[in-house]
């Protein structure tokens, strides 16, 4: 008993002393590491004085330090940033859905702003801006070199005022000028409609309205229609849905899962990691799905989109998204200011990152560009319209055919020529909702 005692007291007095061993060159490296810290913030003091003594003009002490903070941001990611008070009390505005301006989301890449996408009806989407768009010049001032929130500033202005941007587009060859009116940009979040028994549902933006409007326009659309019977699947369209609020993209996922897990937060903690899971409940009722992408659907547009995927509750159909997988947590600061800083990455229910890499489509379904010189060609060298035995003169009649046979014939052929000029109009869409038409045959509905 005493030998086992001995051997205890050992054991437990070389664990103090291997503790001590391994504590004090942490502590060590600790105090160093605060030394440097302090070094730093020294280092900052010493060049905050000399630039504000000696700079060639007086600068304002508060802008340096706003620059210097909106810099230590702006250094870890492009979606890190400072928000002064004005910036933050807009972004406000923003997620309730009516905020002034030209209508575009936009992004910093290797120090150019580029275009994540327009907003539909807005002056920026009618002037023809693109996703995939880089900005170089605003009103003929060079944009490159400065931080995102800057050249934001210079694109904001009085509703009404006029703003010159020079854009570079892919296939171009040279940079060209868009002139745009600025505006009040009221954002519709969801707009619904039915094409060949196909409910649409346009997602342009997660807003604060997001949900309730999606709920509110699939009831409205399925009861014009007379029912769930009478329609073959959803739409929902997220082409160039820059993001937004996390929560709504959670819930519009939830609409249409009635089980599993929707999105996966990962922080730099462990512990701070977050799963959220789907409640019963599908305001579709188990209808054929399928979801549009393309390179402008970034954020919680990817979050839809990834869980539908996972899940098997949607065809993904278009073009690779934009690959923006982390999670922005906005923190107040004193003085009416914000912080925006990226807290988490998320992950799809498989647990696969977007980050850099979007949400690839099931089926890859690009949207041809129309050149109007083209299009005008292909009108004048048209083959001739086909004649068939029925537009022969004194044709027989097939006698094997009811009237509602007749009638059932007529509007399919009246659906074809639909789905023909939708798809001279929309590709990808048209393609949708051919793949529901197919899905719901299979399914055995009309």
């Amino acid at each position: 008993m005493k030998k086992f005692l001995m051997a205890a007291g050992a054991g437990t007095l070389a664990g103090v002393i291997v503790t001590t061993q391994i504590a004090a060159p942490l502590m060590a490296q600790e105090s160093e590491r605060n030394t440097n810290v302090y070094e730093q913030l020294d280092l900052f003091g010493d060049i905050f004085e000399r630039i504000r003594a000696q700079y060639v003009e007086e600068v304002d002490p508060g802008d340096l330090i706003e620059a210097a903070i909106n810099g230590m941001l702006t250094s870890l990611d492009p979606h890190s940033s400072y928000l002064p008070p004005e910036d933050a009390e807009n972004m406000q505005v923003e997620t309730r859905g009516e905020f002034g301006g030209l209508g575009i989301e936009v992004t910093q890449e290797e120090g150019f702003v580029k275009v994540v996408s327009p907003i539909d009806g807005t002056p920026a989407a009618e002037a023809g801006v693109e996703s995939g768009d880089y900005i170089t010049h605003v009103d003929g001032e060079s944009v490159l070199g400065l931080t995102l929130d800057a050249a934001v500033d210079m694109m904001r202005g009085p509703v009404g005022s006029e703003i010159v941007i020079t854009l570079v587009r892919e296939g171009k060859t040279e940079p060209f000028d868009v002139s745009i009116i600025r505006d009040t940009i009221k954002l519709v979040a969801v707009r619904a409609r039915t094409e060949q028994k196909a409910v649409v549902l346009r997602v342009s933006k997660f807003n604060d309205q997001t949900f309730e409007n999606l709920k509110a326009s699939l009831a409205e659309e399925v009861e014009k229609a007379g029912g769930m019977d009478e329609i073959n699947g959803f739409v929902i369209d997220l082409r160039n849905n820059p993001g937004g609020l996390l929560n709504q993209a959670i819930m519009v996922s939830d609409a249409f899962l009635e089980k599993g897990e929707i999105v996966s937060t990962r922080g730099r903690d462990p512990q701070d990691g977050e799963r959220i899971n789907a409640t019963p409940g599908d305001l579709a009722e188990g209808k054929p799905m399928v979801v549009l992408i393309n390179g402008g659907s970034a954020s919680a547009s990817e979050i839809v989109a990834g869980a539908l995927q996972d899940h098997h509750r949607a065809v993904v159909v278009g073009t690779r998204s934009f690959g923006k997988g982390s999670v922005q947590t906005v923190m107040p600061l004193k003085g009416d200011g914000a912080m925006r800083l990226t807290t988490a990455r998320y992950y799809t229910p498989s647990g696969r990152s977007i980050q850099a890499l979007g949400v690839s489509p099931d089926i890859l379904v690009a949207q041809p560009r129309r050149d109007p010189a083209k299009v005008e060609d292909e009108e004048k060298t048209k083959p001739p319209l086909l004649r068939s035995e029925a537009d022969l003169r004194g044709s027989l009649n097939n006698d094997s055919l009811t009237e509602d046979e007749i009638k059932h014939i007529e509007e399919t052929r009246a659906r074809a020529e639909e789905s023909a000029k939708l798809r001279e109009e929309d590709y990808q869409l048209a393609y949708a909702i051919d793949i529901l038409k197919g899905l719901s045959t299979l399914n055995g509905s009309n």
